[in-house]
């Protein structure tokens, strides 16, 4: 079993927090939020692979991993949805139906995992990857979906949530976006211990721009977690 880290562990415990408070909002309130809501308490599901005892296994890390990428795509659904419903004030759907859908992309997903080769370690690096991209570019558009939505219902109770909600992804734009600018450059630790698999030498020409990075990484993962918790709990409190 992989060493646990002190960072990771308080990672996955203010992700969890956040989780809470996520699903715990979302049992409360009304199904236009429902989609947003799942999106982050799904974010605990794809961190919570730090400290899972069978995090060395590649299948379930895969997993892990893919479901973050369905976390940010659920949420984005979930702004998009709640844009929709800002301009129309018409909701359709049932609250079954989202948790029915996500379940049954996560089970598509371990079904696609099982039946394939365990992935290697390249191939885990290469699914963060791509898991990031969507992460950033997903982010950027959640953003200005959020400024949309406010401009729609800036005199409403709600409006001051999404302003939280872009403070939310701000952080998580330099979480990810940290974590790919590392990968891209393959200046992340899974690159390197590839390397060292492969008996290669290990070389560290930018010390200074890598550990910069990995610093935004750490905080802003923090933030984003909570940020999370604190802007449902906000809007538990707006919305009551």
């Amino acid at each position: 079993m992989a060493d646990i880290r002190i960072v990771d562990a308080i990672q996955v415990g203010l992700w969890f927090l956040a989780a809470l408070m996520s699903l715990y909002f979302s049992i409360g309130t009304a199904r236009i939020w429902t989609s947003i809501s799942t999106g982050f308490f799904l974010i605990f599901l794809s961190e919570g692979y730090l400290l899972a005892p069978w995090v060395d296994d590649p299948r379930l890390k895969g997993i892990h991993l893919i479901v973050g990428t369905i976390a940010i795509m659920v949420m984005t659904y979930g702004f998009l949805e709640y844009y929709f419903f800002s301009r129309t004030l018409e909701a359709s759907g049932k609250k079954s139906n989202v948790y029915l859908m996500t379940a049954g992309v996560i089970a598509a997903s371990m079904i696609f995992l099982l039946i394939n080769p365990a992935p290697s370690a390249t191939v885990l690096r290469h699914i963060h990857l791509v898991a990031n991209v969507n992460w950033v570019f997903l982010s950027l558009i959640n953003l200005y979906m959020i400024r949309m939505i406010y401009i729609q219902i800036r005199d409403t109770r709600a409006a001051p949530g999404f302003i939280a909600f872009g403070v939310v992804f701000a952080c998580i734009f330099l979480w990810r976006g940290s974590e790919l600018y590392l990968q891209v450059y393959c200046w992340d630790a899974a690159w390197n211990d590839h390397l060292l698999e492969l008996g290669a030498s290990v070389t560290i020409d930018f010390p200074r721009r890598i550990w910069f990075s990995g610093l935004v990484n750490q905080i802003s993962s923090i933030l984003s977690s909570v940020s999370v918790g604190a802007t449902f709990l906000y809007l538990y409190r707006l919305l009551r």
